[in-house]
């Protein structure tokens, strides 16, 4: 199984700490020698916006010379995407975003594999703002259209960049979402 992780943080605190903690579970997993895991850190990739000019449609790659087709060759070849994204004005982060825009070029081969999804959204909030709902919302239209499948979605508070770190029983539970998926 080939599972892809998407970092959409440019920051080193939470959302890398929660994908450590799914790392540690797929990596439990009895599994675990057949399970390749590449993870992609948004940050630093060049990605070029998005035009709508549809000439991916015709070619089957983006116009631009940009890293995209190394990212969308990556999610093509994984059978589980997880999506881990701090939350940045009530939405994902503009990085994972680029990213996800990009997936228009290759739609049509994406749509109806099958694929599972986790997301991990970290935001400040409590939990009960609807910046969870809207962020998770969106994932699951991203995954519908595509006729991929949620496996898990997971919001979590916490207000400092390492307060992740010192929650023993969310790390435990993101554990066991990284060994079920």
């Amino acid at each position: 199984m080939n599972v892809l992780i998407l970092n959409g943080s440019p920051r080193k605190g939470n959302t890398l700490t929660a994908i450590k903690a799914i790392r540690r579970g797929l990596e439990a997993r009895p599994d675990a020698a057949e399970i390749e895991v590449t993870q992609i850190d948004t940050e630093g990739k060049n990605i070029i916006p998005c035009k709508a000019c549809n000439a991916c449609g015709c070619m089957s790659r983006c116009i631009f010379a940009d890293d995209s087709p190394e990212i969308n060759e990556a999610v093509e070849a994984a059978d589980a995407i997880i999506f881990a994204t701090p939350v940045y004005w009530w939405g994902i982060t503009a990085q994972l975003k680029l990213v996800i825009d990009k997936f228009y070029a290759r739609a049509s081969k994406f749509a109806g594999t099958g694929k599972k999804v986790g997301t991990v959204v970290i935001g400040e909030a409590e939990l009960d703002d609807a910046e969870y709902e809207i962020i998770q919302k969106q994932f699951e239209c991203i995954a519908d259209y595509l006729g991929w499948e949620i496996a898990f979605a997971k919001s979590i508070s916490a207000d400092k960049p390492k307060d992740l770190a010192g929650d023993e029983a969310m790390l435990a539970e993101l554990e066991k979402l990284g060994a079920a998926i």
